[in-house]
């Protein structure tokens, strides 16, 4: 902002000294001091405030980006919605058409005899092999082995 030298702060210094006294000097700086203190507060707070309007402003604005690409997200589903509706409504009447050419049809065939319900005949039984005849409650005829061999 400003460049401010010490030997300008010296030149500063000694025509404050003169001009308002060694008396009243120190409480004029004091003052001075709170005044500059309260000017650099008030600034801190004014480009913090612009700052944080300055991202409010980007948040918005990305916000409308974002609500406008989910918007024309939704029209695009909802176009291909009515596509799809569309295609279903056409097929739907070509079933209709046929099932009604399918009935018509029908109706003018002849009536199929009645017929008896089929007879259903039961698997044939095979024969049990000799393994499976044995009779499992009794004790193994075999003699156990000792696991030596000779």
């Amino acid at each position: 902002m400003f460049d401010i030298g010490f030997s300008e702060l010296l030149v500063i210094g000694v025509v404050a000294l003169i001009v308002i006294g060694p008396e009243r000097l120190p409480k004029v700086a004091r003052t001075a001091g709170h005044l500059y203190g309260r000017m650099q507060r008030y600034v801190t707070t004014v480009k913090a405030d612009i700052s944080r309007e300055i991202q409010l402003d980007e948040i918005r604005k990305a916000g409308d980006d974002f609500k406008q690409s989910i918007e024309s997200a939704a029209g695009e589903v909802e176009q291909q919605a009515t596509v799809v509706d569309d295609y279903l409504r056409n097929e739907t009447g070509n079933l209709d058409k046929m099932m009604s050419a399918m009935a018509s049809t029908e109706s003018e065939r002849p009536a199929p005899a009645p017929s008896s319900p089929p007879v259903v005949e039961p698997p044939a039984v095979e024969p049990r092999s000799a393994q499976q005849s044995l009779p499992l409650d009794e004790p193994d005829q075999n003699p156990p082995s000792t696991g030596h061999s000779a």
